[in-house]
């Protein structure tokens, strides 16, 4: 990722965009340049995922999952998941490609058989609002599931057990992420605020058990996403307020250590009704970098590069743009887009 991407020519590196205009594009990183374009016909795009072999990139739209072949010179989808309500608002895979697994606004988490000639459900997950975001723990056995509701549950595919945790009162879960260690999760709510935890145990025998470190002000304005970095050394936020910024994780952490050691997530089953009444840590940080400009909109989707050097963006202005993360200056900007981008999905070289 050196040189703003210049050795980046490679199939290697897959930079996708989608949203309003019913049409998702592939473009050459390194340059700018659009390489194909492909059509999601009927819905806009809500979130993109590539898989694992960076063979196939699945859009999650109005109440169906289409995935495409990336490298053919065919525009359509190649397998259509059907039969959902309502919007799909994320997506995700096992990391060896396994199955994959969605959530929507149908209140519900599913997991589906990425090898099956049959694209049908194999498990559902019931929630009590529509779900916002999930994300996979590293260890490919806990989905992590944020609702409109405030709720983040965890549920563990090896037992189908779960627990469900209150994020806070009178919010909604954004967007959660785990960081790679499985040590971290971020959440952002639907007041800009953000949310680090520590993850605890998440080994092959047991759940993780969440633990409140701290709460910041990342944004003034609706939240939209939270990234940790490859290395877990970054977090990324974005946010209807026209910008992303990006964090230290270490500062973070020292910043919680300042207000009070860490206080354990009162959780709870599907057949308990307690909820947790402890306060957070509430934490006074600046980012280490705010990416701004003047054309930007709402932030709607971010990605790291794997050396973490550079961001990319994806606005309602309907431009994506590269970032160098410190010092902050926008290295290449994606145009083509007729309407507002929503989802993003990027793959480096590492």
């Amino acid at each position: 990722m050196k040189d703003v991407l210049a050795d980046a020519t490679s199939d290697q590196v897959i930079l996708a965009t989608g949203g309003y205009d019913h049409s998702i594009r592939l473009w050459q990183a390194h340059s700018g340049l659009c390489q194909r374009t492909l059509q999601h016909a009927d819905s806009q795009v809500n979130v993109l995922e590539i898989t694992p072999d960076r063979q196939h990139i699945a859009a999650g739209g109005y109440q169906h999952i289409r995935t495409y072949d990336i490298n053919s010179t065919n525009t359509n989808p190649v397998i259509n998941y059907e039969g959902l309500g309502k919007n799909v608002t994320a997506l995700g895979f096992h990391e060896d490609g396994l199955w994959m697994y969605s959530g929507g606004e149908d209140f519900s988490a599913r997991i589906w058989d990425s090898r099956a000639r049959a694209q049908t459900c194999q498990r559902v997950f019931e929630t009590n609002a529509p779900v916002n975001c999930a994300c996979l723990h590293p260890n490919q056995c806990e989905l992590f599931i944020g609702d409109q509701s405030g709720s983040i549950y965890v549920w563990d595919l090896r037992t189908n057990h779960n627990e469900q945790l209150t994020l806070d009162l009178d919010v909604s879960v954004q967007h959660l992420d785990v960081d790679s260690s499985g040590q971290y999760m971020a959440a952002i709510d639907n007041k800009g605020m953000c949310y680090l935890f520590l993850l605890g145990s998440g080994s092959d025998t047991q759940m993780s058990s969440p633990e409140r470190l701290l709460k910041f002000a990342a944004h003034k304005r609706y939240g939209l996403k939270c990234r940790f970095s490859y290395d877990s050394e970054l977090l990324a936020t974005s946010s209807a307020d026209t910008t992303a910024c990006v964090w230290k994780v270490s500062d973070l952490l020292a910043s919680g250590e300042d207000s009070g050691p860490p206080e354990r997530v009162v959780r709870r089953s599907s057949s308990q009704s307690s909820t947790s009444t402890r306060a957070w840590n509430v934490a006074d940080i600046l980012p280490m970098s705010k990416m701004t400009n003047t054309n930007q909109r709402w932030v709607w989707d971010i990605a790291f590069s794997y050396d973490a050097q550079f961001l990319i963006t994806a606005s309602s202005d309907t431009v994506a743009r590269l970032w160098g993360v410190s010092p902050v200056e926008v290295k290449r900007e994606y145009s083509g887009h007729q309407k507002a981008l929503t989802a993003l999905a990027f793959r480096d070289s590492a």
